[in-house]
């Protein structure tokens, strides 16, 4: 995990470059992808998913050193043959596993989030889940693992293999040429995220698009038909958290709520997006069926609201740098307290971002908890020795975020309200 961590002191600043540049560039050039609230709600996700991944927050079904060691055929050292091998290897499980939460109504739960972006753009690469626990992934690596791959390359290929699939989350970028029939380009995962009927479930590549020619899930981008972003069923929040589990706690009510046990037992490995017959009239879910009709998720915010959360977000940044400089003073169990302090933040401001009517109470509540802690404990997991009375900046923000959410709510939420009424009744 200490290892993890330093690699993200690096990829953390580099994506915010690239974010940066994207957005930049389509300022220059009049053809802005990026939305305010949504870059947001993509940039906290990605933080969350982050915050998980390195307190190692899931349980690990099958791990690959595991299999390595039970079914491995050969015993080979790490060439670069070897490494290539191990790249491969990892792009087709890839490819495996990414069809396979297409295809499951419980698997697609830990996948949505990663599509439910409206936009298409570079921040959008960063909506990933936390809400897989159990992780399988590694079955789909028993071809490696037959061929004695070491654990130590495909634990040192993974991390790559993983951000080489940020940049081709971007509109800006035009077919490739003949890198169309080699590598996963723009275009082809402008496919991807697209819920045209042509283009669901297409695409499922990570890095060679080889997968998916063979495979049959492979679609051009055709001129005629743009693409249109998002899920058939919108999400309609920015609280990555909500996004998260929003897919499973909808099976867990059609599940509640069907009189028939088959149904009860079967619809979380049944295709995505079935529902038992019986609710489908008496519990309807939107879907939507023309995507060229789409009203994408933007309640009205103020420049206040805006930049508070843009505050917000630059703050827990700030927190998660500070964890990731000073994981091992931190220390376990007190990584948990912390990273459980940061999940309760991005859910606080993204909360206040939907203007949910009891957000600024949550807001309060986190502050005055915060407050607490640096009262019980005589400081911020040990901010002073590192910065001298930064214990004191932090309570400074608790303080502040009580004071903001409370005006927010008070004057812009009810401006808000009004606007959004009379564009209704317009």
């Amino acid at each position: 995990m200490q290892a993890y961590a330093e690699v993200l002191l690096i990829a953390i600043p580099l994506f915010n470059l690239l974010i940066a540049i994207e957005f930049l560039y389509g300022w220059w050039i009049g053809n802005q992808t990026q939305v305010s609230m949504d870059t947001i709600s993509s940039l906290s996700s990605g933080l969350s998913n982050v915050i998980k991944d390195i307190v190692g927050l899931a349980i690990i079904v099958v791990s690959y050193g595991w299999l390595v060691g039970k079914i491995g055929l050969f015993e080979i050292e790490a060439t670069w043959l070897v490494y290539l091998l191990a790249f491969i290897s990892i792009d087709f499980a890839g490819y495996c596993y990414h069809r396979l939460t297409h295809s499951v109504n419980f698997f697609w739960n830990e996948h949505m989030i990663h599509h439910s972006s409206e936009e298409f753009n570079l921040p959008c690469a960063l909506r990933q889940e936390v809400s897989n626990v159990f992780k399988v992934y590694a079955i789909f690596l028993i071809p490696a693992a037959l061929l004695g791959l070491p654990e130590k390359v495909i634990a040192t290929i993974a991390p790559i293999h993983l951000f080489m699939q940020f940049w081709y989350h971007t509109k800006h970028i035009p077919k490739l040429g003949f890198l169309e029939y080699i590598i996963i380009t723009p275009s082809q995962h402008r496919v991807h995220h697209a819920i045209n009927d042509i283009y669901l479930d297409k695409n499922l590549g990570q890095i060679f698009c080889v997968w998916d020619r063979l495979f049959g899930t492979f679609q051009e981008e055709l001129d005629e038909v743009p693409p249109v972003y998002g899920v058939k069923s919108p999400v309609r929040t920015w609280n990555p958290f909500k996004i998260n589990f929003q897919h499973l706690w909808r099976l867990i009510k059609d599940a509640w709520h069907t009189e028939s046990w088959s149904a009860r037992l079967t619809l979380w490995f049944r295709s995505t997006g079935w529902r038992p017959e019986d609710v489908i009239d008496d519990h309807p879910v939107f879907v939507t069926t023309d995507p060229y009709q789409q009203q994408k998720y933007q309640p009205h915010a103020s420049i206040y609201l805006k930049a508070w959360s843009w505050f917000q977000l630059i703050c827990t940044f700030a927190f998660l740098a500070y964890m990731l400089l000073q994981f091992s003073p931190i220390g376990f169990p007190h990584l948990f307290l912390y990273s459980f302090l940061l999940f309760v933040a991005i859910y606080g401001y993204t909360s206040m971002m939907d203007q949910d009517a009891y957000a600024y109470l949550f807001e309060i509540a986190r502050s005055l908890f915060g407050l607490g802690l640096i009262l019980y404990s005589g400081g911020w997991f040990g901010i002073d020795q590192v910065l001298p009375g930064g214990s004191y900046l932090v309570a400074f923000y608790f303080v502040l975020t009580m004071i903001v959410s409370l005006l927010l709510a008070k004057y812009d939420f009810r401006i808000a309200s009004s606007t959004d009424t009379k564009s209704l009744t317009a």
